[in-house]
């Protein structure tokens, strides 16, 4: 009974496409038989998957059929599950049995879990899943669900998930990836202070961020050093960039400062809260005497440097704040305001135990990554891959 139980097994690890091959050559099963050397029964109990053929059988249907032995049998994929925490909401499926693309990701000792959809509009149909997760009802974040994984474990387990918002970072995912073949990056948009969190929470690898602070006008590490407890991080620049405002072609409202936004023919598109580009508006409405309430739009949010610049360039707003390489994208004017550097955080203990993330560092240093972002526009490389002292001895 134990034989027969493993022979019924191993039959179901394999598809078998005998028949469909053999009808399409215009084969009978004792035709294939005679050419073969085995009986028409034989052909019949292979088709009918009540007997698996040796090696040597196998060639012979091949070499009659004129194919090759994976054309009439390959393995069953066998179905991989894991299980990881959900990052994000599950929404409901437009159809009962449709299931959610995932990406999954290992963080530390968590397993990762977020919707695709949270890239965005445009990265959820370029970059594929990892897995899928087949729920009939919403889930809250936090609560673990079951993935049916689409890639290899290994795979997954050399993804680096990065929070923040400079979309070059999947320039740096392509760049290791030639070098290291089963590397993805995946950039999750979010503000500064936002991406630092969910680095804290663990929902992620790396966490870029861009805050200059008023005082000294010291990008990032006086913020760090005020959030960040013990010596335990890396921070690493990745470049500098320009930051300012994102106007129409011609600027025809004549924007130069933040004064200008509170004119009553300016719409505004803003960032979220926390993110590098509403503390900087914040701090030139403040410098100003310009309150919130005086600047129409201030309200209105977007969630990245690019969807600011494609509300102004499809004539939903006038002015944003976003960044030099953005603006030449949309065919927009910018108006220089600051530069700053642009960081990533990453915990030490995740540099010893990623197999890859390490890599990330070296990549983004090399010269012709480099090349790559400064052709971009506005952004510089000087310091890239400089190590920044987060505790002042």
């Amino acid at each position: 009974m134990k034989n027969q139980i493993k022979r019924q097994e191993s039959i179901i690890q394999f598809f078998n496409h005998l028949k469909s091959v053999r009808t399409r050559k215009g084969l009978s099963q004792g035709e294939l038989a005679s050419r073969t050397g085995i009986t028409r029964q034989a052909v019949s109990a292979v088709e009918s998957n009540l007997y698996l053929p040796t090696t040597a059988v196998a060639l012979r249907l091949a070499s009659v059929l004129a194919c090759r032995v994976e054309d009439l049998f390959s393995l069953t994929p066998t179905e991989d599950i894991i299980e990881g925490a959900l990052i994000g909401r599950l929404s409901q499926a437009e159809t009962p049995r449709q299931p959610t693309r995932v990406k999954v990701s290992i963080v530390g000792k968590r397993t990762v879990v977020r919707p695709v959809t949270d890239l965005g509009e445009q990265l959820s149909f370029a970059i594929p899943a990892d897995g899928y997760v087949a729920e009939t009802q919403d889930r809250l974040p936090g609560t673990n669900v079951r993935v049916r994984l689409s890639r290899d474990r290994d795979a997954i387990q050399q993804e680096i998930s990065v929070a923040g918002c400079d979309p070059a970072i999947f320039l740096a995912g392509e760049y290791l990836r030639r070098q290291k073949d089963q590397t993805t990056v995946v950039g999750w948009p979010m503000g500064s202070m936002a991406a630092l969190q969910a680095l804290q929470r663990g929902e992620v690898h790396v966490a870029g961020l861009h805050l200059v602070d008023p005082t000294t006008g010291e990008s990032n590490m006086p913020f760090l050093r005020r959030h960040l407890k013990g010596s335990g991080y890396e921070v690493v620049t990745f470049a500098t960039w320009e930051e300012g405002f994102l106007v129409r072609p011609g600027n025809p409202l004549s924007i130069r400062t933040a004064a200008d936004l509170a004119e009553s023919t300016v719409r505004l598109i803003n960032r979220e809260e926390g993110s590098g580009a509403r503390v900087l508006l914040d701090q030139r409405l403040q410098a100003s005497g310009v309150e919130p309430s005086q600047v129409q739009g201030y309200d209105r949010l977007a969630f990245s440097h690019f969807d600011v610049a494609r509300a102004i360039a499809e004539r939903q707003a006038d002015v944003g704040i976003g960044i030099r390489s953005a603006a030449q994208l949309f065919g927009l004017d910018f108006v220089p305001l600051q530069t700053a550097r642009y960081d990533l955080v990453v915990p030490k203990p995740y540099l010893q135990s990623h197999p890859t993330l390490a890599h990330l560092f070296e990549t983004i240093a090399s010269g012709p990554f480099r090349n790559e972002i400064e052709a971009l526009g506005g952004y510089d490389t000087s310091e890239t891959g400089k190590v920044q002292a987060l505790r002042v001895a």
